[in-house]
């Protein structure tokens, strides 16, 4: 395997641990406010209106890990030539 089948294979363990890094704190997150939610059921509400702004942000980063995989894989992709790309090249320049 070359070095660019690394480089791919590194972008992408890289955006599943911060995948699951996300899936985790919102995990946590939601345990906690149903928790809180379990023992005064009355603040149910304010607990829940506090969870989602949090909420948001950490699948703002889930978000932005696999636009940054995207982008690094499109960057990768950059440097490969294209298949048959060389051939016509060097005909025009034999004719």
């Amino acid at each position: 395997m070359g070095y660019l089948g690394l480089s791919y294979i590194g972008v992408f363990v890289g955006a599943g641990l911060c995948l699951i890094g996300g899936a985790y704190g919102i995990s946590k997150l939601a345990s906690a406010a149903l928790e809180g939610a379990a023992r005064q059921p009355e603040s149910a509400g304010a607990l829940q209106t506090m969870m989602i702004i949090p909420a948001a942000m950490i699948e703002g980063l889930g978000l932005l890990a696999l636009v940054s995989v995207l982008l690094a894989a499109l960057a990768l992709n950059a440097g490969v030539p294209v298949a048959g790309h060389g051939a016509e090249a060097a005909a025009a320049a034999t004719h």
